[in-house]
């Protein structure tokens, strides 16, 4: 079987036999939920209701305020205690609004009811996407109502289903694939019919091949949708690498895939936009992987936003020694956090949990080996990006494309000398955005000081 794949990249010990065998068990909160208004990327959500309101499931607690935002839903019926600010696993202290759960789940009107999307309209189908408060469930939180209006829809040829899941020690994807493939391909021919030139392609890395077997047989029929099996390679997931995999065109910061005329969402989201559109059910709940070696019972949850990270990880058996390192979503590219009493928010897909912190090492000097070279799926050099960064060298860094880096974590893996190469390189791009923006409200100043004289 042919593999797609990208050049550079790494193959790590990927740990996903702790988990990917445990079949999904859905886990009812015990205690307060509390739903961040920013749980995308764009504005927060602007609340709807005040302390002392009376909530049910399904209904729009928050609301999109601006094109790049999202609805925040409720997943449980209960009365809002507070809207105040809280901790997340991003490290920031978001503006939240708290509700108590008064486990009855009582449901909005029209919750659940079956539609069918052949009767709709495009734009019917988008605000129902929008309505419904889907964002990237990958990692991203992009508005999905957004992505899925480009300026030109004429243009998308590929509506590519990521599938990859290259993260190691996840499995929140692979089993939504394995136990309910269904939603994925029902919401791939839901985002097809926004698109009137456009094929499907289900890219999944060959490390599943089960799923990648029942993918196969369910749009064996279908004659605008393919499955690909992807080489089994970090950072294959990303949306750069994916695109390259499956169509051979080259994507850069400067540009969106639908500027290369293809449309991608991971598999969660596609599930999402499926019973939205056609069951009426908001983004009210997701998978979570909870796996580590310091995990008692490493498995996967399908748990209601907003649930606490506290109450899933005593239903996984709770940690057999005290973890010297937590991290909130993939150990390549997610959130070193102190503590794991934390809100399960649409973004959030595991917290997994180490006897050992791995990466509490000294850093030495640099050993001029090239790996971080080698192994750059941008091909960009690491090395001299993080030392324009410690001298503040920032016209550097933009002529040796640093801006271009996509913050996937393979040269700081593969250093012999343990340098702190992401990290550094991701700082300096968030200096450089700083001080182009103040260039850029500096330039609008003096416009107008200009235009008013």
């Amino acid at each position: 079987m042919a593999r797609l794949t990208f050049m550079g990249g790494i193959h790590t010990f990927d740990g996903k036999d702790l988990s990917k065998d445990q079949p999904l068990v859905t886990l009812l909160p015990k205690g307060d939920l509390v739903f961040p208004l920013s749980q995308h990327i764009g504005a927060p959500a602007k609340p709807l209701v005040e302390k002392g309101d009376s909530v049910l499931v399904g209904q729009i607690i928050a609301e999109s305020d601006g094109m790049i935002s999202s609805n925040i839903i409720s997943s449980v019926s209960g009365t809002v205690k507070a809207i105040e600010k809280r901790l997340t696993s991003e490290g920031k202290m978001i503006e939240s609004i708290v509700i108590v759960n008064d486990h009855e789940y009582t449901i909005i009107e029209g919750y659940g009811a079956d539609c069918d999307y052949t009767k709709m309209s495009k734009d019917e189908i988008r605000n129902k996407v929008k309505e419904a408060g889907i964002v990237g469930l990958g990692g991203a939180g992009f508005p999905t109502h957004v992505k899925l209006t480009p300026k030109d829809e004429g243009k998308i040829d590929y509506v590519i289903v990521n599938g990859a899941e290259c993260e190691p020690y996840l499995t929140s994807d692979y089993r939504l694939m394995l136990e309910y493939p269904h939603l994925v391909i029902g919401g791939l021919k839901i985002i097809l019919s926004l698109f009137d030139k456009a094929k499907g392609v289900i890219a999944i890395e060959d490390n599943k091949p089960d799923v990648i077997a029942k993918f196969k047989d369910l749009v064996a029929n279908e004659t605008n949708i393919e499955v690909k099996a992807l080489k089994t390679k970090y950072p294959q997931g990303g949306e750069r690498q994916l695109v390259y995999a499956v169509t051979k065109r080259r994507l850069n910061s400067k540009k969106l895939p639908a500027d290369l005329g293809c449309i991608v969402n991971n598999v969660g989201t596609v599930a999402s936009i499926y019973m939205a559109v056609a069951k009426s059910t908001p983004l009210t709940h997701r998978i979570v992987t909870v796996s580590g070696d310091a995990v008692a019972n490493p498995q996967n949850f399908y748990v209601p936003i907003g649930t606490n990270f506290e109450e899933i990880v005593e239903a996984a058996g709770g940690f057999k020694t005290q973890p010297k390192k937590l991290i909130f979503g993939g150990p390549m590219m997610g959130t070193s956090m102190f503590t794991f009493k934390l809100p399960v928010t649409k973004t959030t897909s595991s917290i997994l949990g180490f006897i050992k912190d791995e990466a509490a090492v000294e850093e030495s000097a640099c050993i001029r080996c090239g790996r971080c070279n080698e192994h750059c799926p941008l091909n960009l050099m690491p090395i001299g990006l993080q030392m324009a960064g410690i001298h503040n060298e920032y016209e550097k860094f933009l002529k040796m494309d640093g801006m271009e880096c996509c913050g996937c974590g393979c040269c700081s893996y593969v250093c012999p000398a343990n340098r702190s190469l992401t990290q550094t390189i991701l700082q300096t791009k968030q200096v450089v955005l700083s001080k182009q923006q103040e260039h850029h409200e500096l330039h609008e100043l003096h416009k107008n000081h200009a235009e008013n004289k």
